[in-house]
């Protein structure tokens, strides 16, 4: 994805004109909290995540091929759901931020 984001960059910087990238995904879950998603099985969802999830797959060629031991990929998602959830407090708990902010860090 990095390889091909970076082409993009670079062929529409380039003057060569706009670019669409396709990103192909799974949803794993409903569309919303309303929906149970009972239009997929089980196994279906398991087979995708076991298949195609890309970070089931880094997780198991870390492992294979010993890069990582399981203690060291648990440390990495412990620190990244605390990363998650410290966000996710200041989102809820910090001031509204001030509306001239939406216009700041925007490249055109």
């Amino acid at each position: 994805v990095k390889a091909a984001g970076d082409l993009a960059t670079e062929w529409c910087r380039d003057g060569k004109g706009p670019l669409i990238l396709e990103m192909q995904t799974y949803r794993y879950r409903g569309h919303s909290m309303s929906d149970p998603a009972k239009y997929r099985s089980k196994e279906e969802v398991q087979k995708m995540r076991s298949e195609r999830d890309p970070i089931e797959q880094v997780k198991a060629r870390l492992l294979d091929k010993k890069w990582a031991d399981e203690d060291e990929l648990k440390a990495v998602d412990k620190e990244v759901r605390d990363i998650v959830a410290d966000a996710a407090e200041f989102a809820q708990n910090d001031a509204e931020p001030d509306p001239s902010e939406l216009w700041t860090d925007i490249v055109l």
